[in-house]
């Protein structure tokens, strides 16, 4: 026996009979370490011993430990290797065991892709009645992947287990599960077509468009955001299937989440006629929730005509002024933040839209991120401003952009006002 191998199973027995779990665990690390494991995983009759006194000492803490003792030893039993499989099955099907213990037990067996351990997880989802239970067999059998489909297909014909089913299947994520899953998206059970169309929403499969585009006109409002969610990554779609023209009516949808759904979808779409879409209903009655998502996606289409509405908006939607400045903050494409950063200038000359000292401040803020010199001059006469916190946002953003030469230049200027000589003062005493 490998020296090191055998004394540090002294110590793991002895730990084992402290009931010192969390020291256990420690020696069982070692013990599955490279250089000793390769000492364990030799194939002669000591070595096969002792291996299984490892996993011996690792269902022991298993079965003993708490919550936190038993999360740390899981990590053991994928290194033993198959020799786990018929004990922690056996542990799976006990129903005296307590429910922890056999909640551990579903999770270890999904990393052992084994015929043995599918049938185990497949019974216990067609028996038990602990819905944490099924859940983490569910789990366990998406890590499987291929091996457990076919079995998952099964059960989709009984209606007891085709909610679990559909969960597995959707975390499976290949391209095997389509079919499988676009066999329900009529089912009687909404949490069903649901989980479904949410999963093949993934998939750029060409079955999945059209099963898509059905759903936006489902009864339930949780399918029918599935679907849009799904369809928002599709944008070389948009010619072909009139995405546009098939989304727009669902942003005045009764369910106002389909709503705000829909107007993040457009946003992902990125057009013109996407942008068009968002800002008619924004110059409409509309929720605030539903501006808030309409003006975040029209900042995230980034065209001119996108942000030439966002600039129409702070007349229409006055309330969510600081919302569309942030917005326009967070514009990316090089050639648009001028665009963004002259309508954030123009509402700084507004009495009434840009009063608030905090919207001010988010002016700065938006006009540092876009780090345009045309918002140099419009920033340094901030620093007049009464209210301490425009002054030091102002300082912050003048800092993004490099503009002490200007302030070195302007305090030199006998002209200019003592509120703002103060500013400049200490914007340079802050550099």
């Amino acid at each position: 026996m490998n020296p090191n191998v055998s004394n540090l199973l002294k110590q793991a027995q002895a730990a084992a009979q402290q009931e010192n779990w969390v020291l256990l665990t420690q020696y069982l690390q070692q013990l599955i370490a490279e250089e000793n494991f390769l000492a364990l995983a030799q194939e002669g009759v000591q070595e096969r011993a002792d291996l299984e006194q490892v996993l011996a000492l690792a269902l022991e803490c298993l079965v003993a430990g708490n919550f936190q003792e038993r999360w740390e030893v899981t990590k053991i039993f994928p290194r033993i290797g198959v020799i786990a499989v018929a004990p922690l099955i056996e542990i799976l099907q006990d129903a005296e065991a307590d429910l922890e213990l056999r909640w551990f037990a579903a999770r270890i067996l999904g990393e052992f892709d084994q015929p043995a351990v599918v049938a185990a997880l497949v019974a216990l989802l067609q028996t038990s009645t602990d819905e944490d239970l099924t859940t983490i067999a569910a789990e366990a059998l998406a890590k499987l992947g291929n091996s457990a489909i076919a079995v998952l297909t099964d059960l989709l014909s009984d209606q007891k287990t085709r909610l679990l089913a559909v969960r597995s299947l959707a975390q499976i994520r290949r391209s095997e599960t389509i079919r499988p899953l676009i066999s329900v998206v009529h089912d009687p059970q909404v949490a069903v077509r649901a989980t479904a169309i949410e999963a093949i929403g993934s998939f750029h499969a060409p079955q999945v468009p059209p099963v898509l585009i059905n759903a936006l006109s489902d009864l339930a409002a949780q399918v029918r955001q599935a679907a849009l969610f799904g369809l928002g990554f599709r944008p070389d779609l948009i010619d072909q299937l009139d995405l546009v023209g098939k989304i727009q009516p669902l942003l005045w949808d009764l369910d106002l989440d389909v709503c705000s759904t829909a107007a993040t979808t457009l946003g992902r779409l990125g057009t013109d006629a996407a942008a068009e879409a968002l800002f008619g209903v924004l110059q409409s009655p509309t929720p605030a929730l539903l501006q808030v998502s309409i003006i975040r996606s029209l900042g995230r289409i980034e065209t001119p005509l996108s942000l030439a509405y966002l600039h129409q908006a702070l007349a229409l939607a006055p309330k969510l002024a600081q919302e569309i400045v942030t917005v326009l903050g967070r514009i990316e494409q090089p050639s648009l933040k001028c665009q963004s950063a002259q309508a954030l200038m123009e509402l700084l000359g507004s009495d009434t839209l840009a009063k608030e000292p905090v919207v001010k401040q988010l002016i700065a803020q938006s006009l540092s991120q876009l780090r345009e010199e045309i918002a140099v001059q419009p920033l340094i006469e901030l620093l007049a401003d009464p209210d301490t916190g425009v002054k030091l946002h102002a300082i912050a953003a003048l800092k993004q952009l490099a503009a002490r030469p200007q302030l070195e230049d302007l305090i030199k200027n006998q002209q200019i006002s003592s509120e703002l000589r103060e500013g400049v003062a200490i914007a340079l005493a802050e550099w």
